[in-house]
């Protein structure tokens, strides 16, 4: 009966690999018709005609998301810009200074994967445009918080990571959305410039401003105001483009998302995911410790070296070195990103494996300059910025080219999730505790050592000298990466063409004959 040949337990498609049939066009060895073993690069009339957007209107998009990037992390280092004034403010200790960075960064990695998950579903502009106008409200707050009220500090810190998760994992997807191959990585590289220039801006604001209004609760008002702005630039200026749409043949169906769990599965079957979110990680270890000890590191320094009166309480703490610090941030953070951009682009043309090697490379030589510039501080706070310069300049290199890896070696609908996932490992091991444990060393040091600046300065030091090791660890799992990065690229290529359709574990599926074929079917949909 015709009945029977409809049955919903037999509307699975006819085939019994879990890869694509024999036959399939583009594929190497099929009947079809062969399509180039790269996927077609489309033309700026392509882009416009996929996205209904013009590539000025795409530019001035990557513009607006660009410029809340860099505010986003303004905000996040302007309080380290300040933190000698915060300690004397509310009389904490080394252990308690480093729990404001921890306390934000926890929850910003707790809230991560939700909105990884709506990104992936639902609307990112206005998931965007709630979560920065919650953040600037937050951080305005955080500036009238009396003295006797650190745990409230620490609250309004944690609050923060709402914003900054509604932005940081919907942010690339739409660049991914927008622009392919090439172009994407040149926009990308301008997006995450953001991250260094205006972590550096955090520090010179926070330092800046305090010396104006003589007050560092000033500091923490500045961006508020700007993240207003952000919010209608948002809502004027951004569109949402159709989600892998632009590296879709013609013919292709469009991708549908698939359970949250479903994802899960996927990117923890994705290697070249896995490691470079590991060395990723070490990244964020190491960058979070020195964005928020360096400066007090080097007033230290200077304190020992006799160049700067110590910080005593009840007195406002006077230094350039935030400010230096972040001029040096800014400007290795531009050379090293377009460093490492330009670099990978290069050496894509005879090495497909460029990416995660160009990674390990700035890991593993950003090390030993760091472990120096520790070294010196007590000899020469010159020698000690010359080495931070190179050291910071190397570690810069991975910022994008991360981005990239991620944003081809996973399928565009769970390109959220995989933002998120990669956010959390990367914070729940890397800088959400690391400016924590760095300061609980310092403080554990100081216990046994008879009070001074000089074991203050000391504390300080041998406890920073484990940024060194953990990024030689990093650079060993970019070396991972490229062991796999070729095969995943190309599985998520032949996905987003239709060519490899998902299935689910081999062993919930069964043969069943329909018509002298076979057809594999889950088993929860056959009925006995």
């Amino acid at each position: 009966m015709s009945g029977s040949d409809t049955a919903p337990f037999l509307s699975q498609a006819d085939d019994t690999d879990d890869g694509p049939a024999p036959g399939t066009p583009g594929l190497p060895g099929s009947m079809g018709n062969p399509k180039s073993e790269d996927p077609e690069v489309l033309d700026q009339e392509g882009l416009q005609r996929i996205t209904g957007l013009s590539s000025g209107r795409s530019a001035l998009i990557v513009a607006v998301l660009c410029y809340i990037n860099l505010l986003n992390y303004m905000d996040r280092f302007t309080v380290a810009g300040v933190l000698p004034d915060i300690e004397q403010f509310f009389d904490i200790g080394d252990g308690s200074s480093g729990l404001i960075q921890t306390v934000f960064i926890s929850s910003y990695m707790v809230l991560a994967p939700v909105f990884g998950y709506l990104g992936d579903r639902y609307n990112r502009k206005y998931l965007m445009c709630g979560g920065i106008a919650f953040w600037s409200l937050v951080t305005l707050g955080s500036s009238f918080i009396p003295r006797e009220r650190f745990w409230l500090l620490l609250l309004t810190r944690g609050l923060v990571g709402v914003g900054e998760a509604s932005y940081s994992t919907i942010a690339p997807t739409l660049i991914a959305d927008l622009f392919v191959a090439d172009q994407r990585s040149r926009m990308l590289s301008v997006f995450y410039f953001a991250i260094p220039v205006g972590s550096g801006l955090g520090y010179i604001a926070g330092s800046k401003v305090k010396d104006v209004a003589g007050d560092w609760h000033w500091a923490l008002r500045v961006t508020p105001g700007l993240g207003v702005l952000a919010v209608v630039l948002l809502f004027l200026v951004v569109r949402e483009p159709p989600r892998g749409a632009v590296e879709r043949h013609s013919d292709s169906p469009p991708l549908n998302p698939t359970s949250w769990w479903a994802d899960l599965r996927a990117l923890a079957r994705n290697p070249s995911f896995i490691l470079s979110s590991l060395g990723f990680t070490a990244v964020a270890f190491v960058t979070g410790s020195l964005a928020l000890w360096a400066p007090a590191f080097l007033l230290r320094s200077r304190v020992v070296l006799g160049e700067t009166p110590p910080c005593l309480p009840g007195d406002s703490c006077s230094s350039s070195d935030s400010l230096i610090f972040g001029l040096i941030t800014c400007l290795t953070g531009v050379l090293g990103v377009g460093l490492g951009v330009e670099i990978s682009r290069r050496l894509r043309r005879t090495n497909p494996r460029a990416d995660p090697l160009v990674c390990a490379a700035g890991l593993l030589g950003s090390a030993p300059f760091l472990f120096l510039a520790l070294a010196c501080a007590r000899g020469s706070i010159v020698a000690t910025y010359i080495f931070i310069f190179i050291g910071e300049t190397l570690l810069s290199m991975n910022w994008a080219i991360v981005a990239d890896i991620l944003l081809y070696v996973v399928i565009p609908t769970r390109r959220s999730t995989a933002e998120a996932f990669q956010i959390v490992l990367s914070h729940l091991l890397g800088d959400a505790g690391s400016p924590y444990l760095i300061g609980s060393i310092s403080d554990r040091l100081r216990r046994d050592w008879p009070p001074s600046f000089l074991s203050e300065f000391r504390a300080l030091q041998f406890s920073l000298m484990l940024c060194a090791f953990v990024g030689a660890l990093g650079g060993a799992a970019f070396l991972g990466t490229a062991i796999f990065i070729e095969s995943d690229r190309r599985q998520a290529q032949l996905h987003v063409q239709g060519l490899l359709p998902e299935t689910g574990p081999t062993d919930d599926r069964i043969v069943v004959p329909q018509r002298g074929r076979s057809t594999r079917v889950p088993v929860s949909s056959v009925l006995i």
